[in-house]
């Protein structure tokens, strides 16, 4: 028997809210996993080669951190994250859900090409609804550590500080370099991770993928991606520190670190932020699909 128009159009709204729910829940548990792999890398991408580094890599980072903060100083601007990572996950998602809806065939197949899309797709949404405003305040509010005299005393306080100085637009630094990376980071990872379902399924959309598998599968979309675009990154994290305004704009932040850093500093972060975006997209990937295989049993559409 078939389905009404009504009941289908029913059924593609409730499986993009069950995405937003599920990809919600899930970017509040993995920040809080894997947030000191981000505080590294963002101190190591702050630290430019044109003065004097005060930083000789991953271990001196920590080392230097625990010590004049304590453990917990590893957490500085978690806050903001765990803020943020909740509709950030939600939106990138439920993004991915809608567009995917729209774009597969009739048995249920989405082309390759139509993976990339979706995956850019919920990348600028990501981006613009919620990436830019909370890595704008959380690469502040690590930049703003390095002071002798921090002048941010928590998340609502920062974020109150930031405003009025800058108003809504010191919220958005960053937002052009901000899309592209998230733009590419989820063309990548959507890419990969549904190639690579697609192959173990070996084309049967209903066929279930081992939570193992789709914990390898994310790792190597995240690695994918940590290659394809942490040059995008770099810039970005520059694009949002507390010295932006030396920067005309992404692009001349892109000339000025290549004419004064050299290519190599395009790399800077590379192994931390590897190591976290491969743990980070393969829990992100497994628990998501456990909430979804959850909402499928007890949520019926």
């Amino acid at each position: 028997m078939l389905a009404s128009p009504s009941s289908g159009a029913t059924g593609g709204q409730s499986k993009a809210v069950k995405g937003i729910i599920a990809g919600g829940i899930t970017g509040g548990i993995e920040i809080c996993i894997t947030f000191p792999t981000e505080y590294v890398k963002t101190q190591l991408q702050l630290d430019e080669r044109s003065a004097k580094p005060r930083y000789t890599g991953i271990a001196d980072v920590v080392k230097q951190t625990v010590k004049s903060h304590g453990f917990f100083g590893l957490y500085r601007g978690l806050s903001v994250l765990l803020y943020g990572s909740i509709p950030k996950s939600a939106v990138r998602f439920g993004a991915f859900e809608e567009l995917k809806k729209r774009s597969v065939d009739e048995r249920g197949n989405l082309a390759p090409s139509k993976r990339f899309l979706c995956g850019l797709g919920a990348g600028v949404c990501e981006a613009i609804f919620a990436v830019t405003p909370m890595e704008t305040v959380k690469v502040k509010f690590i930049n703003d550590q390095q002071s002798a005299n921090p002048k941010y005393k928590g998340f609502f306080h920062g974020v109150r500080e930031i405003v009025r100085e800058q108003g809504i637009r010191g919220t958005y630094q960053g937002v052009t370099a901000t899309i592209m990376k998230q733009g590419s980071n989820q063309a990548i990872r959507f890419y990969v991770m549904e190639t690579l379902k697609d192959w173990y399924r070996g084309g049967d959309p209903n066929k279930h993928v081992n939570k193992l598998a789709v914990g390898c599968f994310g790792a190597f979309a995240g690695a994918a991606s940590v290659f394809g675009n942490t040059p995008i990154d770099v810039v970005k994290t520059r694009m949002q520190g507390l010295e932006a305004s030396k920067y005309k704009g992404t692009f001349d932040c892109f000339y000025q670190i290549a004419k004064n850093e050299g290519l190599f500093a395009f790399y800077k972060g590379t192994v931390p932020r590897l190591s976290r975006v491969c743990l980070d997209v393969a829990i992100t990937f497994m628990i998501y699909d456990s909430f979804m295989d959850l909402f499928n049993k007890i949520w019926k559409t």
